[in-house]
């Protein structure tokens, strides 16, 4: 099953960055994710968000107004998404 992982947040600097370390987390990690831009302010505040960017996965806000490096964040996240030759 592949997961979800959105970034949201307004379209700021911090919010594209986090997308881009993103990508590189879920390409170096092979982990089974698609990575999705969000900059819908209405979904940010439905999901109670405050500050940005956030990241969500497979519907839970895991992280909110931090941009870690993308060999930090490829840590965080594969604890919570199996790597593609480990997905069942």
């Amino acid at each position: 099953m592949t997961h979800q992982i959105r970034v949201l947040g307004p379209g700021c600097f911090r919010c594209q960055a986090l997308y881009e370390n993103t990508l590189a987390a879920v390409d170096e990690f092979g982990l089974d994710a698609e990575v999705v831009k969000v900059e819908d302010i209405g979904e940010m505040l439905r999901r109670g968000i405050i500050g940005s960017p956030a990241l969500v996965v497979d519907d839970k806000l895991v992280m909110e107004g931090n941009v870690p490096t993308p060999r930090t964040l490829g840590e965080f996240l594969s604890e919570l998404i199996p790597a593609r030759d480990q997905a069942v």
